[in-house]
């Protein structure tokens, strides 16, 4: 067990805390949320897969498009797929080329698509059939670099497989060719490392990834070290968080939360960046679950951690909290509700306040936090002229600190 006595940034796409002599040390500034890579405006330094993109747009193996952009979540099509193989490996022929009845002479990936069937990378559909704009499916580009480089599974198929929550979707075609490319730590899964979905559609990131770490198998490219690269290995170590850590956190599903001073409502945030060790070892992946309570504090709410559940499932109880928030919203009767639901998570007591306050029973079929029924308590607020809520941003109000250390493993 390594003990945490010091944190630092490494690297822009990493968040980093840490104490010293017992004493908390500030928040390390995160990089700003505009930091490119690789010139991409619409790739930010702590994306998921920049450090993959940034990898192959350097060996000139994808590229971006003139406006600066790289469109991470554009799907791949199977023809733009053979042009990024053609630029990525360098393998001998195998056998001969065909000429796909849907694909022409003079159409722009031609060569691409002729080389991938000849060096067993691509292989086309009955009939001489190639369907070159189609969207490629994820399974389909993990086979794809598994026959290339002529890997087959060494252990179990099934139990390989067993690893992703979603492996009965896996194509049988499939499912020897992904467990090789599994065991090759070949497979990268974002935002949840065990659910695979093998039949949706590949985007540039994903695609990225997946070439990237071929290349890593093969010795042609340096490992990175992604929260998301699946590996079966067991976890080797383990490390302590500190108390006093501050944890950044996120809630995408609204702008802000209302909630009345009494209630306590159940609510899962989201940790924004990773979080690593001084030596640069990601003990907190970003994208991990932080689940607890808004709970009733001082005359206003607070954020009460009780789990944290990584991208890698696993689980550890945890007690942290954010600070007290007490800014309210006055609302009063005759207000529209528009203003006040729109990008709003209200608690069960807050819906039912809003309800009972405006007049519009509509907001009683809103979805609120931990999906209460809310009409037993609108009665509450029967017949009031107005109600504060606590009105809680989620981005600026909802950071963390770590009340108690605790340990986590990782690999």
């Amino acid at each position: 067990m390594s003990n945490l006595n010091r944190w630092k940034s490494k690297c822009a796409a990493f968040m980093a805390v840490g104490i010293t002599a017992g004493t908390v040390a500030p928040l390390v500034a995160p990089a700003p949320s505009f930091a490119q890579t690789n010139g991409f405006y619409d790739v930010s330094s702590n994306y998921w897969a920049a450090p993959f993109i940034q990898e192959l747009a350097q060996r000139g193996v994808i590229a971006g498009f003139p406006d600066g952009s790289f469109r991470p979540d554009q799907p791949v099509t199977r023809s733009e797929f053979a042009a990024m193989i053609r630029k990525a490996f360098n393998k001998a022929q195998e056998r001969q080329a065909i000429n796909f009845v849907d694909v022409s002479s003079n159409y722009w990936a031609y060569s691409a698509i002729q080389e991938a069937y000849s060096t067993g990378f691509l292989s086309g559909y009955p009939g001489q059939v190639f369907r070159p704009t189609q969207n490629i499916p994820r399974e389909q580009v993990l086979v794809s670099l598994a026959n290339g480089l002529d890997y087959v599974a060494s252990g179990n198929v099934q139990s390989t497989l067993g690893y992703y929550s979603d492996s009965s979707n896996i194509s049988d075609y499939a499912r020897s060719p992904i467990a090789a490319a599994t065991e090759k730590q070949m497979v990268v899964n974002y935002p949840n490392i065990k659910f695979l979905s093998p039949k949706g559609t590949a985007t540039r990131a994903d695609v990225a990834a997946y070439i990237h770490q071929a290349l890593v198998s093969t010795k042609s490219a340096t490992a990175i070290n992604s929260p998301y690269i699946v590996s079966t290995t067991p976890i080797v170590a383990n490390v302590t968080i500190p108390e006093g850590t501050v944890l950044p956190v996120k809630y995408d599903k609204a702008e802000k939360i209302m909630v009345t001073k009494d209630e306590t409502a159940p609510l899962t945030l989201t940790i924004s960046q990773n979080v690593i060790t001084d030596n640069g070892d990601l003990v907190i992946p970003a994208g991990s679950s932080v689940v607890g309570e808004l709970k009733p504090a001082e005359g206003g709410s607070q954020f009460v951690a009780q789990k944290l559940i990584t991208t890698n499932g696993k689980e550890y109880n945890i007690s942290a909290t954010s600070g007290i928030i007490t800014k309210t919203e006055t609302i009063k009767k005759g207000t529209s509700t528009k203003g006040i639901i729109k990008n709003t998570a209200l608690g069960a007591g807050a819906a039912a306040a809003v309800a009972a306050v405006t007049g519009d029973r509509a907001v009683a079929t809103e979805e609120v936090l931990g999906g209460a029924a809310i009409g037993a308590i609108t009665g509450i607020f029967f017949n009031k002229k107005s109600v504060d809520l606590i009105v809680i941003q989620p981005d600026t109000d909802l950071e963390m600190t770590i009340g108690e250390s605790f340990e986590v493993s990782y690999r």
